[in-house]
């Protein structure tokens, strides 16, 4: 009888199955921090658009448009 056998791959299975759930841990972990760094630029161009447009509010004919000869 191979009882050994069987066991080995019942240990192997597991160690498989344990390996694969950190492995989604960890890549859960790495899209989450990349969520979190997309929404900090979204969060910033949000800032320099507000900025933008408070200039405008103050200045109204200045960057509105421009000139250019070729």
């Amino acid at each position: 009888m191979r009882v050994g056998g069987i066991e080995n791959t019942i240990i192997t299975a597991s160690m498989n199955l344990s390996r694969s759930s950190s492995m989604q841990d960890i890549g859960t972990a790495v899209l989450g921090k990349a969520l979190d760094n997309q929404e900090a630029a979204g969060d910033s161009i949000v800032k320099m658009i507000d900025a933008a447009a408070m200039e405008r509010s103050v200045n109204p004919h200045i960057g509105g448009s421009f000139d250019m000869t070729v």
